[in-house]
């Protein structure tokens, strides 16, 4: 209990010191680790962090920052896309959930933060997705020693009241990359405690529980590049240490859920590819509807199902259909205006009601189908530049998080979800802007 009070009084008097070096530090740190909290929480901390702004608007002068100009681009083009909008309502309805592309980024313009500042910030961050997976294990144990039923240890579920690791408005998917970013702080110490390895361990394991594929396979790789080509030891592996680390991962995928997750979605992508045994929680009469059916199908049924890779594949096909049929190629529909259009799809195609009520689940397109050929060439230059200045830095924290962003908006648009576009830009602008050169602090 001491040890406890110690550490606390410590964490004050750092965040204390901190504060009075840059007034910014604090509300920056409150809105970072108040992402994955109710919404009431996070829109508070953002405005605190918008007033504060504003309070000390007169009092530096903006310096700036060529990558920080990007995303201010971006809400620009959202904007504006109001005037060509197809759906005028939702668009304006859109726009203020993307106003952190605009404010964050003049922020760090008039602030500066230094690199020790940096560390720190990722530091508690990280540390906050710590309590975070602490939580929700706990709530797991004690829901399964009420229902004995393993769901609650993976995933999320269907509605926020489902069995699942987590609620449905939080995403696994969208957790995962929380939990993996706080995972490489502590992986890609120099020195590192025993307590670092066993909270590397726990958040490991906390991914894997997820069960998100994409973010899995994501880290695999990108431990793998840690140790093959950052770690001090990278050049003492031997090709031993791959085979037992690639065994322990087939192990791993092997186990129940997990398994069961990747079972469905890596398949043979023919019409005929589908396992009757593969998923065992379906009515009966449901239809799995494979990746080559997904693209290639001319009707569908209210019974076919569609896992989360077909349907997404199915998605991009409809995203190229819409490009056909619609003059969008410059403009696209107008911010979160493509809604009707799929819900159009959806009818034409004889799909279950709801899949039309999903947006394309790829960034990339979302941006290319809402905000035309600008809005999509715009959010390339941002992932690329964003990977290119971690790369010159050889800061792994910062290329583990341009990595996973990029995979992420493969299969999530990321941006156009408040938790989402909060957590890219505010990492974004910590990792980018201008630090004050002096020398890190080891945390």
């Amino acid at each position: 209990m001491e040890n406890i009070y110690i550490f606390l009084k410590n964490v004050i008097l750092d965040l204390k010191q901190e504060s009075k070096q840059n007034n910014f530090f604090i509300f920056i740190l409150i809105l970072l680790i108040s992402i994955p909290l109710p919404f009431v929480v996070n829109n508070i901390a953002l405005g605190l962090l918008i007033l504060h702004f504003f309070l000390n608007f007169k009092k530096t002068n903006f310096k700036t920052t060529q990558i920080l100009i990007f995303p201010v681009a971006m809400f620009f083009i959202m904007a504006a896309s109001y005037f060509w909008s197809i759906d005028k309502q939702e668009t304006l309805q859109a726009i203020p959930k993307e106003i952190s592309l605009l404010l964050i980024p003049l922020m760090f313009m008039k602030t500066q933060i230094s690199i020790n500042q940096k560390n720190k910030l990722i530091k508690y961050f990280s540390y906050s997705m710590v309590i975070m997976a602490v939580f929700f294990l706990l709530r797991a144990i004690i829901r399964y020693l009420i229902n004995y039923d393993s769901r609650v240890f993976f995933y999320h579920g269907e509605n926020d009241y489902d069995y699942g690791l987590v609620p449905k408005i939080l995403n696994a998917i969208h957790v995962s990359v929380f939990v993996a970013v706080a995972f490489f702080y502590f992986f890609t110490k120099e020195i590192k405690l025993k307590s670092d390895l066993i909270l590397s361990f726990f958040l490991a394991g906390f991914i894997f529980l997820l069960s998100s594929k994409n973010i899995i396979l994501v880290f695999i790789f990108l431990v793998l590049t840690f140790y093959f080509f950052y770690s001090k030891a990278s050049y003492k592996m031997r090709l031993r240490n791959l085979f037992i680390f690639s065994g322990i991962v087939i192990l791993s995928l092997s186990i129940g859920k997990i398994k069961t997750r990747f079972k469905e979605e890596f398949r043979n992508n023919t019409s005929n590819s589908i396992n009757p045994n593969v998923l065992t929680t379906l009515p009966n009469g449901v239809h799995n509807i494979s990746i080559y059916e997904a693209w290639n199908k001319e009707q569908f049924t209210p019974n076919d199902y569609f896992p989360g890779t077909a349907f997404r594949v199915y998605q991009i096909r409809m995203f190229f259909e819409l490009l056909k049929d619609n003059s969008i190629f410059f403009k696209g529909f107008g911010l979160n205006a493509s809604k009707g259009k799929l819900v159009e799809k959806e009818n034409k195609y004889n799909l279950h009601k709801g899949y039309g009520n999903f947006n394309f689940h790829n960034q990339y397109i979302q941006n290319f189908a809402e905000l035309g050929v600008m809005g999509f060439i715009v959010l390339l230059v941002i992932i690329i530049a964003n990977l290119k200045n971690a790369i010159t830095k050889k800061d792994f924290i910062h290329i583990s998080f341009a990595v996973l962003m990029i995979s992420l908006f493969i299969t999530e648009s990321f941006l156009w979800r408040q938790r989402g576009v909060t957590f890219f830009i505010l990492m974004y602008c910590i990792f980018n802007s201008n630090l004050k050169s002096e020398k890190t602090i080891s945390l």
